[in-house]
């Protein structure tokens, strides 16, 4: 963690303003972006991924009555809970991921010291699985407080179910995965069906690249979105597959499209209703796009993983059927950019921001055209849209 950094500073700087003393700890978790294995994870598909240098930061200490009290700097609600009394349903407000995360926690092991703790995200919200990251940033800081020794893939199925059972969002492994397993100038590659997974390190011969993040202005939540619904198609049409195809199926909530062939997919496929069929096509043809990129990125091949990205996100407005119209206008302009190899949405794809994998010698051009494009379409946006650079970078430290 850069200790220097200013999302770490602010948070101290406001944890000594509220308890009158400088914070014992501080923690932090990167954000991550998806280049190519995006709405897959939740289907035990294969995904790719990037940490990066911008995350979610902590400053905490010892509450050694068992209160939970985080305060955020993005949010004005202080949110106060026991670490033995924890609501049993959401709030509705931005701390339920934390108290989704202190039931798992309390679920398997015996909690005694809370925490106060004031948190900072360095970014915008929306797309680069903050949620995700706020809720690693507090597991480890209150696993450190309480003695608790995680591995890492305790770590991230904790984080998972926080999000599952109390937040309500039906998600995969992606985001927590990104975000412990990454190690810089590494592409993770993910099979989520198991959780086997590898660290394809840039080849020498590989063009230099940098992250480009472009948010949109609009913020989103992924409970509010349409992002549950598109799960559950998935796992419609994977149920309709197998009754279709004689495979045997039991629970419809146990039903991924990972269980039925790619060959039964091809053979029925006609015969599923419309919006299944394209939930389905996007999940197949995305498993496909994530072995091909793994490969590229294996023989250096930037411009090649990169075009890959970008079928990515063709699949995800047509196939998928996600993108705001400001998101989409977003993807447009980054595919006819020159200095970007490829991009895609960040995240679920409803708000939030688009990803570019870019030329660092073209990184000034790109800004100025990706914004002047994207505001002369909506005006009204100036002053929340914002474009920022960033380099991959290690998963948290615990």
């Amino acid at each position: 963690m850069n200790i220097n950094s200013d999302g770490c500073r602010s948070a101290s700087e406001r944890f000594e303003a509220i308890y009158k003393k400088p914070p014992e700890f501080t923690a932090f978790t990167p954000y991550r972006v998806c280049p190519i294995g995006a709405h897959s994870d939740h289907q035990l598909g294969k995904v790719t991924g990037f940490a990066i240098d911008k995350g979610i930061y902590m400053a905490y200490g010892k509450k050694m009555n068992g209160v939970v009290e985080i305060s955020s700097l993005q949010f004005q609600k202080r949110a106060q809970w026991h670490i033995l009394s924890v609501p049993p349903e959401r709030q509705g407000d931005w701390a339920d991921h934390l108290r989704g995360a202190t039931i798992a926690l309390g679920e398997r092991y015996p909690l005694f010291v809370g925490i106060c703790a004031v948190v900072c995200g360095e970014l915008p919200i929306g797309g680069l699985s903050s949620s995700a990251a706020i809720i690693i940033t507090f597991l480890t800081s209150l696993c450190r407080l309480n003695g608790i020794s995680l591995s890492e893939r305790e770590l991230i199925g904790i984080a998972k179910e926080a999000e599952n059972r109390y937040v309500g969002v039906a998600c995969g492994k992606l985001d927590q995965s990104c975000e412990v397993y990454c190690r810089k100038d590494n592409l993770l590659y993910l099979d989520t069906l198991d959780d086997s997974y590898e660290l394809i390190p840039a080849a020498p011969s590989m063009k230099p690249f940098e992250i480009a993040v472009f948010f949109s202005g609009l913020e989103r939540s992924l409970v509010g979105s349409k992002f549950n619904m598109r799960v559950d198609e998935c796992r419609s049409a994977a149920y309709a597959l197998k009754a279709l195809s004689g495979m045997e199926y039991g629970k419809f909530e146990d039903t991924n499209l990972r269980d039925v062939p790619y060959e039964v997919y091809l053979r029925y496929r006609d015969r599923l209703p419309e919006n299944w069929a394209k939930r389905a096509e996007h999940w197949y043809t995305e498993y496909q796009r994530v072995e091909a990129g793994a490969e590229a990125w294996r023989k250096g091949d930037l411009f090649g993983f990169g075009k890959l990205s970008f079928e990515s996100g063709y699949s995800s407005v047509h196939n998928w059927e996600t993108g705001s119209p400001e998101l989409i206008k977003l993807y447009d302009i980054m595919t006819h950019t020159d200095g970007i190899y490829g991009g895609r949405f960040s995240g679920a794809g409803f708000k939030g921001c688009c990803m570019a994998l870019i030329d660092p010698a073209y990184e000034e051009d790109i800004l100025e055209k990706v914004g002047g494009e994207y505001l002369s379409a909506f005006p009204g946006l100036k002053g929340k849209y914002s474009a920022h650079i960033c380099r991959t970078s290690d998963g948290v430290e615990f």
